[in-house]
């Protein structure tokens, strides 16, 4: 699966004037595509997909790198909340953990949970899978948007995103494992992994 982008989500509206988000941020309403509105759907739940995958590997395995990273997520899912509520969209988000209104997301949820459950290794390859994965979809969805306040979004997710990729692929290398990009070029994987954590603004 290269990216995310089916979703049945598609609304058209028109949103004009100004107001500040719960981040204090300008957010300038124009009327947005509908591969705009469909990519900011399905980045809300697939932040939520990473953050339930991390909190069912935590509660297995009590690694505290899962519930840090889970809380990270969290705030991912925030701020994309933030951008569906600014645009009037409607919330594509269960509340009950590891349920999905997107069907892709929810068999990726399934296959993802029961590979955490063979190891704390494979656990660590999942959570460099979902960043590897989420990286990737959010630069197809910044090349269909010029829209600055969700390329802003987009640019702090992608930022953390880079953070968690260092964070799993050392502990997969702690453990003798080397993990290999399946989305993301192998360069820019190599680019990451060899460069230090980056401050990524409010996550």
């Amino acid at each position: 699966m290269r990216n995310l982008v089916a979703i049945a989500f598609i609304a058209t509206v028109s949103i004009f004037g100004s107001c500040k988000n719960n981040n204090d941020d300008d957010i300038q309403f124009v009327s947005l595509s509908a591969s705009e509105e469909d990519d900011i759907l399905v980045l809300r739940e697939e932040e939520k997909l990473a953050r339930d995958v991390y909190l069912y590997a935590y509660d297995k395995y009590n690694e505290i790198t899962f519930n840090n990273i889970a809380s990270s997520e969290q705030k991912h899912m925030d701020k994309m909340l933030t951008l569906i509520n600014a645009y009037r969209l409607t919330d594509p988000v269960v509340a009950q953990r590891g349920v999905f209104t997107n069907t892709t997301l929810q068999n990726l949820y399934n296959d993802l949970t029961a590979q955490v459950d063979i190891s704390l290794v494979e656990a660590f390859k999942v959570g460099a899978t979902i960043e590897d994965l989420d990286i990737n979809d959010i630069e197809d969805f910044e090349n269909r948007t010029s829209n600055s306040d969700i390329l802003n979004v987009y640019q702090k997710l992608k930022c953390g995103s880079r953070n968690h990729m260092r964070a799993y692929y050392g502990k997969l290398l702690s453990n003798g494992v080397t993990y290999v990009a399946q989305f993301i070029s192998a360069t820019d994987l190599a680019e990451i992994i060899n460069s230090s954590n980056e401050q990524c603004g409010r996550q």
